[in-house]
């Protein structure tokens, strides 16, 4: 096996792409949006729960659509779709910096998402596993770290941007970058690295030596007892960075002094992606994924007694572990089990769940705070969650390793 850096030299015209798509995606995670949520809320007279669910209901109709969507990544090459969904969430950022009735702020809501954090994750995560198979965790790895730099200076990015201009021409200098970036990634993938005339002799096999299409792979065991961590790990990661200022506010510390944390996690992040894309690479995929939850175990039973911000801090790392593993574990394990020709709808389906699962969870937690449940109570219940969910998955995945072994 090469060295890392090797690897990086060789392929980088293919690895470059992923980590672009993965980048921009920013624009449509939680983490982007969120900055902008008191601009929105002020500029619509929206209270809390109407921004909430303004949110969960865009984000919860872009996972319907993934299901859908998602299959495009089987059927277009990345060197057209990758472009196209740029050019797609530039529309939504700039309808967004233009955007003037609240009624059509849950359709901007949708685009943002699904071309953001749905799309644009989906084909780089999809075009990774798919191109490469020896160095798949790698490959993921590298990817993976667009999105961690997005993570570190983007939002303080549109902070100082907002200090200095009105809050929405932050949103259209975001649909302009991705206007910018379109034909770079097409001109980068000039030529993609698995060519069309040998794509169908190239699709790696899965269980049983067979491809498996999506129908068939959402009905098996391994498959069925993901679905609580594709779900779980979304849904509760975002309730915490939704749910900061308040966390803040209930602990008595300043917002500034919980955020200032926050960094160690993106590092612990960048760390984890990388010591898990040589983890896959030696074990496989599969032997590692029934346990990646737990750090964040440990990590939301820190938050839910934390008595300062040193122990948050503990948790924001312990998360940034765990980040390291949905970033790159699901989309290796599933061309492991169910090989590549139908991977995009198959990656659709989990993307699916856990586009679902982020728009679930601050609804979840915002209607218990109504109902008068403690949020440290949350907390320790989201801990318990990822504990179960973990657990559920060790014996199909054995069971599923020993299929793809014969």
């Amino acid at each position: 096996m090469i060295s890392t850096a090797a690897f990086v030299k060789q392929n980088g015209r293919y690895l470059m792409p992923g980590a672009i798509l993965m980048f921009l995606s920013c624009f449509g995670q939680t983490f982007f949006i969120g900055t902008f949520a008191a601009d929105i809320r002020a500029h619509f007279d929206l209270t809390h729960g109407a921004w909430g669910a303004i949110y969960m209901l865009g984000t919860g109709t872009s996972a319907l659509v993934m299901l859908w969507a998602g299959t495009l990544a089987d059927r277009i090459r990345v060197r057209i779709l990758g472009p196209l969904m740029l050019v797609l969430l530039a529309l939504a950022c700039m309808s967004m910096s233009q955007l003037s009735s609240v009624w059509l702020l849950p359709f901007v809501i949708l685009a943002l998402r699904l071309t953001g954090q749905g799309m644009l994750t989906h084909t780089a995560g999809v075009a990774m596993a798919r191109w490469f198979a020896a160095s798949r965790g790698r490959a993921l790895a590298f990817a993976t770290m667009g999105f961690m730099c997005a993570e570190a200076i983007m939002p303080i990015t549109a902070v100082s941007l907002k200090s200095q201009f009105h809050w929405q021409w932050t949103w259209l200098a975001a649909g302009t970058l991705c206007l910018i970036m379109a034909p770079m990634v097409f001109l980068l993938l000039r030529q993609e690295r698995e060519p069309q005339v040998l794509a169908k002799a190239e699709k790696a096999l899965g269980m049983e030596g067979r491809n498996w299409t999506r129908w068939e792979a959402v009905r098996q065991p391994v498959f069925l007892s993901a679905i609580p961590a594709m779900m779980a790990f979304p849904a509760f990661s975002t309730v915490f960075f939704f749910q900061q200022a308040y966390f803040a506010e209930i602990k008595g510390w300043t917002h500034i002094s919980l955020v200032a944390v926050f960094p160690l996690g993106t590092l612990s992040f960048g760390v984890f992606t990388i010591i898990y894309g040589w983890l896959i690479d030696r074990l496989g995929a599969a032997r590692l994924m029934p346990f990646y939850l737990l750090p964040l175990v440990a990590a939301f039973t820190i938050h839910a007694w934390a008595p300062s911000v040193g122990w948050v801090a503990v948790g924001v790392v312990l998360m940034g572990m765990a980040g390291g593993g949905m970033a790159t574990l699901p989309a290796s394990v599933w061309s492991e089990f169910f090989g590549t020709q139908h991977l995009g709808a198959i990656k659709a389906t989990v993307a699916a769940f856990g586009v679902l699962g982020s728009a679930l969870g601050p609804g979840l937690s915002g209607w218990m705070i109504d109902q008068g449940i403690a949020y440290q109570s949350q907390l320790q219940g989201f801990a318990i969650c990822f504990a179960i969910a973990s657990a559920v998955m060790i014996v199909p995945f054995a069971r599923a390793r020993r299929l793809t072994a014969t």
